[in-house]
């Protein structure tokens, strides 16, 4: 029996769709132009192509269909009945011979067509036929829309199936609705199952796994069963009931003693007993659920005997019939709060131990017996006649050993071992291996070295009482006004050199601020040449500001603080373009063509060079000037390379 996985079935498209990605694929894939001048022959080819390809998509698109879908014959009889009760066996098996008849059908259509075209006399006849081949097969295709969708939806449901291995280890939990199934399986899993206080809230199987042992268990939590026959159980029911008929699984039946799903004790007790078939063979477990509500012991009277009975009847083993496992005839009656987590652990270890141990016995009664009793065991002879009879150790295994003891004896401690031992009470000391060194002098302070001298030899032991004796007289010296400074009166000019310095540390103050804030303005500077204009400089207010500063200017009466000679107009005009240049710019810079150049000669090589590197970049590379950046549209080279003929210049 194989196993499916569900989720990699293709999806099945509808007719339309089906019909569309055949007849276009075959567009794609075969040659599209005929012409009447072609042979008779080579026209029949052409056409018997078309329909043989487009039925041979048909057919391996159908039978992939066909064989991704499990077969109910071939998979667990779980999965098949599952099916069963989700789908209908009846419509699932016709939906897919459908299909298969179907694929059928295109092959015989095909195979007649092509027959005829063999037989085609001209292209129109050929043509013809091929249409009409092919519109048979869509025509078939279009017949099995309704199996198609209903496949596709069948499909969509089984990719969203539980993954269920029927043949690992498993624990199943059944009961009525809404007794606290779905919380346990929260509680011993990593599933997340939807709880609220209604019955029918859990609608599917779900699959949660936990581990004990170091083994993985899946948890299947079933819908909830009501007590009525089989044949008027719902879906939903009828997948728990599936769970529990083929699934080799623990069980474990949940009874709510506080009634507050809405069914009483005596109605789950009921259920219990129809169901009882689905129990053979398999470990059991009831779990007496919501003991934080109400325990068994505080029940009216009726309904706590009626638990009574119960325990008695699982002690006895009358419930089960496990005539062929006698180790199943007892069932355990144990409680649990889902809300505390009281006994929760309990009830999923004692499921688990019991599972294992039916495992066990029923491989040792399969043919699998030789090959769990041919594995190792160790075996522990009994002691007797008060004897001791310690192993035995052949002299050269012991002289071996002895050895490598010895080895690991003379062997070295490593650093990190050490420090492995101790912990946090390691402290790294490399001092103690200094061997040539004696022991007591190996943690002696290392001496320092400078320019081949032990800095040792010349620290004076006595520097730092020498040192306080120093401060001691310096601090007597101060106390008695040695280093007192005499007030030094200051004379008239002193006192005006003073003022004077004030003064200008103060108009450079303000002069910085003034130049911070005409930089950072954002305003446009006015230029300097209209600024001379307002009279914002003029030796009036030089002179003026100087004298207040105390400055003598006197002398500055004759001074000639006038502005450059303007140019006359008989300057030639090179000199006037000289001229030009040497107004604006700076004295204190030479000109940028003469910089770092020695002589004129060198100068007019250099000018003769830069004329060369120019006139290469404006005639042969197209640029407009030294500076340029400009490119030019760039046609594809195709158009404009290569041999062409005549009529050949257009490229379509």
């Amino acid at each position: 029996m194989s196993l499916y996985n569900f989720k990699k079935i293709a999806v099945v498209p509808t007719a339309k769709d089906f019909i569309d990605i055949i007849l276009s694929k075959t567009q794609r894939k075969t040659p599209t132009v005929v012409h009447k001048h072609y042979k008779i022959t080579r026209i029949r080819a052409f056409y018997i192509r078309k329909v043989k390809f487009t039925q041979q998509n048909f057919h391996d698109r159908l039978s992939r269909i066909i064989q991704e879908f499990p077969k109910l014959d071939d998979v667990h009889p779980f999965y098949a009945d599952l099916m069963n009760v989700l789908y209908d066996k009846d419509h699932y098996k016709l939906g897919l011979g459908q299909l298969n008849t179907a694929r059928h059908l295109i092959d015989n259509v095909a195979k007649d067509y092509v027959r005829l075209l063999k037989y085609g006399d001209s292209l129109y006849r050929c043509k013809q036929l091929k249409r009409a081949a092919l519109g048979r097969m869509a025509t078939i295709m279009k017949r099995q829309a309704a199996n198609l969708t209903y496949l596709e939806q069948v499909r969509q449901h089984l990719a969203r199936l539980p993954s269920i291995d029927p043949y690992t280890r498993t624990i199943i939990i059944c009961g009525f609705p809404n007794v606290g199934k779905s919380s346990f399986i929260n509680k011993i899993t990593r599933a997340d199952v939807e709880v609220q206080p209604y019955a029918f809230t859990t609608k599917s199987l779900y699959v949660g796994h936990t581990d004990y042992k170091y083994l993985r268990w899946q948890v299947i939590d079933t819908p909830g069963i009501l007590d009525h026959p089989l044949e008027e159980r719902n879906v939903i029911e009828m997948q728990a009931v599936t769970a529990l008929a083929h699934l080799r699984a623990a069980v474990l039946y949940f009874i709510d003693p506080s009634e507050q799903c809405g069914h009483s004790i005596e109605e789950q007790i009921s259920l219990f007993e129809s169901i009882k078939p689905l129990f053979s063979n398999k470990p059991l477990i009831v779990v007496l659920n919501k003991i934080d509500v109400v325990k068994p012991e505080d029940l009216p009277a009726p309904k706590k005997q009626l638990i009574e009975q119960l325990e008695q009847a699982c002690a006895q083993g009358n419930l089960v019939n496990a005539d062929s496992n006698s180790e199943l005839r007892t069932v355990p009656v144990m409680r649990m709060s889902t809300i505390t987590e009281e006994g929760v652990q309990e009830v999923k270890i004692e499921a688990c131990e019991r599972l294992l141990g039916h495992r066990v016995t029923e491989k040792m009664r399969s043919k699998k017996v030789d090959g769990i009793l041919n594995r190792l065991h160790v075996a522990v002879p009994a002691p007797r006649d008060g004897k001791e009879r310690p192993p035995v150790i052949p002299p050269a295994a012991l002289a071996k050993q002895q050895q490598r003891a010895a080895r690991e004896a003379r062997k070295r401690k490593l650093e990190r071992e050490i420090e492995l031992e101790q912990g946090d009470d390691y402290v790294l000391d490399l001092q103690k291996n200094y061997s040539e060194i004696p022991e007591e002098e190996r943690h002696d302070p290392i001496p320092e070295f400078w320019e081949g001298h032990n800095i040792a030899d010349y620290i004076d032991p006595e520097i730092f009482d020498k040192l306080a004796e120093l401060e001691k007289e310096e601090e007597l010296r101060i106390a008695g006004g040695m280093y007192a400074v005499p007030k030094i009166e200051l004379d008239e000019t002193m006192r005006e050199i003073k003022d004077l310095a004030r003064q200008i540390r103060n108009k450079k103050a303000i002069l910085k601020d003034e130049s911070r804030l005409t930089k950072q303005s954002t305003k446009p500077i006015m230029p300097r040449t209209s600024r001379a204009r307002g009279r914002e400089r003029s030796t009036t207010r030089l002179r003026d500001e100087m004298e207040k500063l105390g400055v003598d200017m006197s002398d500055t009466k004759q001074a000639h603080f006038t502005r450059t000679r303007s140019r006359s107009r008989s300057l030639s005009a090179p000199a006037a373009k000289r001229a030009r240049a040497d107004t604006s710019r700076s004295v204190s810079r030479p000109p940028r063509d003469t910089q770092g150049v020695k002589d004129v000669a060198m100068q007019k090589k250099a000018k003769n060079l830069a004329h060369v590197a120019i006139a290469k970049k404006t005639k042969k590379m197209g640029l407009k000037g030294e500076a340029d950046r400009f490119i030019g549209t760039k046609k594809p080279k195709h158009l404009f390379a290569g041999k062409r003929g005549i009529g050949k210049t257009d490229r379509r």
